[in-house]
This record gives C-alpha cells, structure tokens and sequence, in this order.
C-alpha cells in the first residue's frame, strides 16, 4: 500500500511538471514498459536530415539488450544485413549502444522513423546516421624523434607519481 501511495504521489508531481510528456508513467509504474509502443508525443522526425548511408546508430539500450533482440526489433522495416549491440571486453555487458544496417538507404530511413523514441527492453531508445570512423592522423614528428635516438620518449607532462 505504501508503494502505491508514493507511486501515485510522484504521477501528481511529474505530472503537474511535466504534463503530457510522461502519461505513460502510470503504466510503467505497474507494469513492464516494453508494451508500450511510442512515447506520448514522440520524436520530431520531420526536421531530421537525410539518410547518406544505411547504417543506423542505436543508443540508449538497456544492458539486457542482445544482438538477436535488436535484430528482431528493426526486422520489420526492411531486410537487416547487420544487428550489433556493443558490448564490454571484460564484462561481456552491453555498453548501451549498438549499431543495424539495411540493404537500401530507403528502408534505414523508415527504421529510423519508426523506431526513434519508442521502448525496447523498457528503454527509450534513439536512433541516428552512424558516422564513420575518423583516422587517427599520422604523428610523423613522433616519428623522426624515436627513429634519431633510438628511444622513444614520453612527452606526457604532469604528476607521475
């Protein structure tokens, strides 16, 4: 009964704060959250830019959250070439993000669509372009020091001890 009270106690105040956003509160606050399909307003896609690539970049997912989830969770916009959650070296436990990839461009834009701002594992999730990855660029100052001396020096400045 106390948990109840304060439940409904914390739906008045956000409720009274923030409205119309957080309707869904009462629902999640009794039940699993996955079943809902969409926050209450939901994400302006109207404004996004467009696609360049199809591949999707995926966060805010749950740590329970495994490839074979995702992938069934954005199979339905289109034939998925790719579904991965990444995750930690040593632990093995989602990092919170992965990232799916389509066949065409057209079908990444309706996943993007219709999967940004909806729950999966009872987490909002976001879905964005994925950018590729920026080469680390060449240090060739680094290069000619170790290659002079035979040694190559820590120029880290600071505490070391």
């Amino acid at each position: 009964m106390a948990l109840s009270a304060s439940t409904s106690g914390l739906r008045r105040l956000l409720s009274a704060t923030f409205s119309p956003s957080l309707k869904n509160l009462s629902v999640c606050a009794t039940r699993d959250c996955s079943s809902i399909p969409q926050i209450e307003e939901g994400i302006e896609t109207s404004n996004l830019p467009p696609l360049t690539t199809p591949k999707l970049f995926i966060s805010g997912l749950s740590r329970l959250t495994t490839d074979e989830k995702l992938k069934e969770a954005f199979s339905r916009y289109g034939q998925l070439v790719e579904a991965k959650v990444i995750t930690d070296r040593a632990s093995g436990r989602s990092k919170g993000f992965g990232f799916v990839k389509y066949g065409t461009i057209e079908e990444a834009e309706e996943a993007r669509k219709g999967m940004n701002g909806h729950f999966l594992d009872g987490w909002v999730i976001f879905v964005d372009p994925a950018k590729s990855r920026a080469q680390k660029p060449f240090d060739k100052q680094s290069e000619v020091d170790s290659s002079q001396s035979g040694v190559k020096a820590n120029k880290t400045v600071g505490w070391c001890g």
